[in-house]
């Protein structure tokens, strides 16, 4: 069945949708203080790792049980800022798809590329085996980090494009479309945006190596490629891909410091990290990250 929504009854869904989401997910801190004993052969290394990634995986769906008013906060802020850009939309949506032709061609081809689910895991398989071929702890930990969190966000954002039902901008049909639990026709698939999810949890998580803002800066400006691309392809609305952001930093957060209680290597310990926030202003909206 098919229906659209009003701008009241969208963000009253939106909040429960999003409610959902944040039941998966927290950035609550972990503490290390032991030393850890690795594993000495790779085959061991590869047991021990990859039961991380399971581990990690359920880690991030289980947060919410210590959640405190910080984190209750993040989701508040989270919803209004969804539902905020959930009202632009459609323009929004009009100039992306207007200037398609004009975005060259090797870009657009890198933004499909990066976000879709088999390249992925080339890359982010690629990242760890490295790592277990030079038994760099460091770099297995990036490889576990990438893999848990592309497989926990993926799955739920699976869950939610079938639960939600949200006609994409190519459809024809208005922002405000929905055919909920229709997991049979891909046209209804726009809430949030895979591609998105995948590519930034890859640039979130490979950000944190490096201390230097200009190169996380970079590293930043290249996963937002396949989230932007979304947009002038018609494939998703603005508020899919802001969505999709928030869940891959969250994700990125929560596994990460599980990880913290598993490996000694630490990512730029005692160096400035990054704060996350949204940012409203007159004829502005957006996240903002202060290095």
């Amino acid at each position: 069945m098919e229906f659209k929504t009003t701008n009241t009854l969208f963000l009253y869904n939106l909040s429960k949708i999003v409610l959902l989401f944040f039941l998966f997910f927290s950035v609550t801190s972990f503490a290390q203080d032991k030393t850890i004993k690795m594993p000495e052969t790779r085959w061991k290394m590869l047991s021990y790792d990859m039961g991380n990634v399971f581990k990690g995986v359920g880690y991030s769906y289980t947060r919410p049980l210590h959640w405190q008013g910080k984190q209750w906060a993040t989701l508040g802020y989270t919803m209004a800022g969804t539902g905020l850009i959930y009202l632009v939309d459609e323009p929004v949506s009009d100039y992306f798809i207007g200037i398609k032709e004009d975005i060259p061609k090797g870009i657009s081809n890198y933004g499909f590329s990066v976000g879709s689910p088999t390249n992925n895991y080339m890359i982010t398989g690629a990242v760890y085996l490295t790592g277990l071929a030079l038994k760099d702890e460091k770099l297995r930990r990036t490889g576990v980090l990438l893999i848990a969190s592309a497989t926990s966000a993926g799955f739920l954002q699976q869950v939610l494009k079938s639960a939600v039902g949200r006609a994409r901008p190519l459809s024809g049909k208005s922002s405000d479309t929905f055919r909920p639990f229709w997991a049979g026709n891909k046209e209804y698939h726009s809430f949030p945006s895979g591609h998105t999810i995948l590519a930034m949890t890859n640039a979130h998580a490979i950000a944190k190596q490096f201390k230097s803002p200009w190169v996380k800066t970079g590293v930043y400006a290249v996963g937002s490629i396949p989230a932007i691309s979304r947009l002038w392809e018609g494939k998703h609305w603005l508020s899919d891909v802001a969505l999709g952001v928030a869940i891959s930093i969250f994700t990125v957060e929560s596994i990460d410091k599980y990880l913290d209680s598993k490996y000694n290597q630490k990512y730029n310990e005692g160096s400035k990290k990054i704060s996350w926030n949204l940012n409203f202003a007159p004829g502005q909206i957006g996240v903002v990250g202060t290095f």
